[in-house]
């Protein structure tokens, strides 16, 4: 039954003006980094197919190449604070820094044995207003997932809201994600990846002014200390980038001593 909700959800759900920018294209998984432990990630994201002119003093993002940082601390097993640092090679304008945010994180500690994972996200920054009309935005994320079998299920219904830029009176907006995936082996699990921002909460964009993506992705173990995703993005509106390639690579570091 949550199988089919959460799938429903996800099909039935259209897009907005906010989306993740594609600095980091990702659907979070309730888990989190443990006490005592540092995750470092490199976000890679290489638009082939993107906007080609210049629209409300925002770079194009045509061929652009977005490497984002990503450094988790786990404070305690229900909460963890990240920090990113976005950067962009453009085609003509050589690698640019581009903003930082700041992502504090609580979750359902696994002892209260909930029937699915739940945390909440939020993430508060500043990006240039070359790369982001909206120079200073704040992103809820509730997260709730679930791994039935060799079934993995997650889902974001992610809310938007500028503080600086013309996005300011459009108010909350609703951006979900989701995914699933299968466990072909012990290691590989394949799946689909779904990204989405719809508008205002007070009135959805019509569909062409929405954005949509759907990203058929693989993901490696290659240990409990990495973590490793790669998808091609094909966007289905017009207010969509086409054709986008993102690779996630993170690697855990533990600073507790054991005997």
């Amino acid at each position: 039954m949550i199988f089919r909700i959460v799938l429903l959800m996800v099909i039935t759900v259209a897009p907005s003006a906010l989306a993740q920018d594609n600095y980091e294209i990702q659907v979070y998984g309730s888990d989190m980094v443990p006490p005592h432990s540092t995750m470092v990630e490199l976000h890679s994201n290489l638009t082939v197919d993107g906007s080609k002119t210049v629209v409300d003093g925002v770079l194009p993002t045509n061929h652009a190449d977005h490497e984002t940082v990503e450094i988790t601390q786990g404070i305690t097993d229900w909460f963890e604070t990240g920090f990113y640092i976005f950067t962009s090679i453009q085609p003509n304008g050589g690698w640019q820094w581009v903003g930082d945010h700041i992502r504090p994180r609580f979750r359902i500690p696994e002892s209260w044995h909930w029937p699915v994972g739940v945390s909440l996200s939020n993430e508060i920054g500043y990006q240039r207003a070359a790369f982001s009309a909206d120079t200073w935005t704040w992103e809820i994320r509730p997260i709730v997932d679930r791994k039935l079998g060799r079934w993995y299920l997650s889902f974001n219904p992610t809310l938007d809201r500028s503080w600086h830029g013309p996005s300011v009176n459009r108010g909350v907006e609703f951006s979900p994600n989701g995914k699933f995936s299968f466990d072909f082996t012990k290691r590989v699990a394949g799946g689909l990846e779904y990204y989405a921002a719809y508008g205002s909460l007070t009135g959805f964009d019509p569909l062409h002014g929405q954005q949509q993506q759907f990203v058929p992705s693989i993901d490696i173990d290659f240990g409990p200390q990495w973590e490793f995703n790669f998808g091609v993005g094909v966007g289905v509106t017009s207010a969509t980038d086409h054709l986008i390639v993102k690779c996630i690579l993170g690697r855990r570091f533990d600073w507790k001593r054991h005997k």
